[in-house]
C-alpha cells in the first residue's frame, strides 16, 4: 500500500445550481464531504445558472469542509457562475474570498485555498 493518497476525482456539478436543486445538491455535497481525504474538488464547468441559494450552498459547503479540517476547491467555474459571482460584487481574480480561497476565472484549476 502506498503512503501517498490519491485525490479523488472532482465532483462535477452540472446544470442549474439554484433553489430548485439546493436540497438535492446539499445532500450530494454532505455525502462527498463525509468521505475520507483532505481535499474535495468541485468541477463547476457545467453550471448553467447560479442563484443566491446556489451561492449559499457553495459557501456553506466550504465552511463545512473547513470546520472538518478539509479543503474544498472550486474548479473551472463556468461563465454563468462567474457572472453571478461578479455581479454580486464578490472577489474576482486574485482577490481573496471571505472563506480563504481565491477566484481564478482564467485558470482551469478554478479557485481554491492553495
Amino acid at each position: 500500500m502506498s503512503d501517498t493518497a490519491t485525490a479523488p476525482a472532482p465532483l462535477a456539478i452540472q446544470g442549474d445550481l439554484t433553489i430548485y436543486r439546493a436540497a438535492e445538491l446539499r445532500q450530494t455535497l454532505l455525502t462527498a464531504l463525509a468521505q475520507p481525504g483532505d481535499t474535495l474538488a468541485l468541477d463547476l464547468s457545467g453550471v448553467t445558472e447560479l442563484d443566491s441559494a446556489g451561492l449559499q450552498l457553495l459557501l456553506s459547503a466550504r465552511r463545512t469542509a473547513q470546520a472538518g479540517g478539509r479543503t474544498l476547491d472550486f474548479l473551472a467555474p463556468s461563465p454563468p457562475l462567474l457572472q453571478t459571482w461578479q455581479m454580486l460584487g464578490l472577489p474576482t481574480q486574485g482577490e481573496a474570498d471571505p472563506l480563504g480561497g481565491v477566484l481564478q476565472p482564467d485558470d482551469p484549476n478554478g479557485w481554491g485555498t492553495s
